[in-house]
């Protein structure tokens, strides 16, 4: 794994063994596995795959040598099986090149050298039976029987076919150190080829993204409202921290692409195809917008949903030009990694700022959430419109093609529902009698928050005060004063956006278009 690791950093990342069987792993699990790895891993569901498939294939490795020590070639059919696996996997991946399997074939030789000699350094049982002695069927057939005689201290040590591990008068180390001094480094070289490899590739993109300057915007972000915070301690920011922001995506590892090998292809049903490289992208004129984004995975009163303040180009104009068929109701996205997202095209084409984002927070977006490019869509799910390292835009029809999720069981239109969340006080805090500031987060993006009531113990509902925003595509603050009094009591919020939809207190989970209910905490009051 650690040679095919380091092969991969020429041939591309997701050529790498464990990146390609994870991927596939990936695509092939159900809905409902990838909803519980969300819920229960949360942003490390990527990472506790992984950890899995190592698992697995450490279990495997120990299985090839259990049958080594029978036959020899046992273990060499056993790493033959994993070769294929991973070379099937590899050269199906949606980005795959023709040399996307040289990883895997370069680790599967790999394994199988050091299998050998790992076979050939291990001491052996010695036969023990006349029997085995008679017809040499042992322990191992492949080893033939040479005595049972016992050398004389200063002579040459026996190897290991013999079957016997001695040490020899010079004082040299016997088969079985050996054979563990040769594991333990192999275990060794391995674990510092799997992180050099991937590094190796990251750097090279760390590098061309440090590089980048973006332009001026020629239409800026509004200046932010004065009262855009509440001011209340334990409110989530106005604008998410990069750091911060959520990440939920399909990808096994983050995909690393260099600028100057970034294309963006528009096709499908339009008039005039377009290509586009990433300086072409650049020299266009430039929209800067504060908005906000959720993810459908997003439980109630769940914290993966974000804002930032995006720089990017405008899709509409894109989508002018090439001149979309009538009937093309849906325009496709596609990842490097082969992840598709359908987009209503008019929800593209309606005014709203859909942007294909080259910068975030005044940065180059960070490779972690799609540099070099990405769309963001206001109003709209993520797994609908927000696809990250994004290469190709489609125009296509709903009845033609199903996106990823969609063949998943979600639905092909999923505008973003009205919710609220309690930031402050936390769930569970034990608080002290007198006034607390009940506060927190609301968001409807596209319509825009109109209002936020709070009320406590099923009793009224109570206005709370609503934070200034720069437009309906972001998130808005609130806060509510409440004399609290002794015991326990709960909390419930709802939001009212501008087109009258109150928030609805009836639970569902997110599969297929979103989560809905009200965030509900408890709290002691002393």
């Amino acid at each position: 794994m650690g040679v095919g690791e380091l092969v991969a950093a020429a041939t591309g990342g997701p050529s790498a063994p464990l990146v390609a069987v994870g991927g596939v792993a990936v695509d092939a699990a159900p809905t409902p596995v990838k909803e519980f790895a969300v819920a229960v891993f949360y942003t490390y569901d990527k990472l506790a795959l992984q950890a899995g498939i190592v698992l697995v294939l450490a279990v495997f490795a120990a299985f090839i040598g259990v049958l080594t020590m029978r036959r020899l070639w046992y273990g060499l059919v056993g790493v033959a099986v994993f070769g294929v696996i991973g070379v099937l996997a590899s050269a199906t991946r949606p980005s795959a090149t023709w040399a996307y399997p040289l990883p895997t074939v370069a680790g599967a030789l790999a394994a199988a050298g050091l299998l050998v000699l790992l076979r050939r350094t291990l001491p052996h049982r010695a036969a023990v039976s006349a029997q085995d002695l008679g017809d040499g069927t042992g322990l191992d057939t492949d080893v033939a029987a040479q005595g049972t005689h016992t050398p004389l201290q200063g002579a040459r040590s026996p190897s290991s076919d013999t079957g016997i591990s001695v040490v020899d008068g010079a004082g040299q180390p016997s088969g079985r150190r050996r054979f563990l001094a040769l594991a333990v480094g192999a275990i060794g070289a391995a674990a510092v080829a799997v992180p050099g490899g991937r590094r190796l590739w990251a750097q090279r993109v760390a590098a061309a993204r440090a590089a980048v300057v973006l332009p001026s915007p020629s239409s800026p972000a509004p200046p932010l409202p004065a009262k855009v915070s509440v001011g209340v301690p334990g409110v989530e920011p106005f604008v998410t921290r990069t750091a911060d922001f959520y990440r939920i995506d399909t990808a096994l590892t983050v995909p690393q692409m260099e600028p100057k090998d970034w294309r963006l292809r528009i096709h499908g049903r339009v008039k005039r195809p377009l290509t586009l490289t990433y300086e072409q992208l650049l020299a266009r004129p430039m929209v800067e917008r504060y908005i906000t984004l959720a993810c459908v995975s997003n439980e109630v009163g769940g914290e993966l949903v974000g804002n930032a303040r995006w720089l990017g180009v405008p899709i509409e104009g894109l989508l002018d030009e090439v001149e979309p068929d009538d009937r093309a109701d849906q325009v496709v996205s596609r990842s490097v990694d082969g992840y598709t997202a359908g987009t209503p095209t008019a929800a593209l084409r309606d005014g709203r700022d859909a942007l294909l984002a080259v910068g975030m927070n005044g940065e180059p977006l960070p490779v972690e959430h799609g540099f070099p490019v990405r769309m963001v869509v206001p109003g709209l799910y993520g797994y609908v419109s927000a696809t990250k390292w994004l290469t190709e835009l489609e125009l296509s029809r709903f009845s033609d093609f199903s996106a990823y999720w969609v063949r998943r069981d979600y639905a092909a239109l999923a505008p973003v529902k009205t919710q609220s969340r309690i930031d402050t006080p936390a769930a569970g805090k034990h608080l002290k009698q007198g006034l607390v500031m009940v506060a927190g987060v609301a968001w409807a993006q596209h319509r825009g928050v109109s209002a936020v009531e709070v009320r406590v113990d099923d009793g009224p509902w109570q206005q709370a005060q609503l934070a200034a925003v720069p437009s309906v595509d972001t998130w808005r603050q609130w806060s509510w004063p409440w004399q609290a009094t002794p015991g326990e009591h709960r909390l419930q919020v709802r939001t009212i956006d501008n087109t009258g939809q109150v928030q609805t207190g009836q639970v569902h989970k997110p599969l297929p278009d979103g989560a809905t209910g009200r965030h509900t905490i408890k709290v002691t009051v002393a």
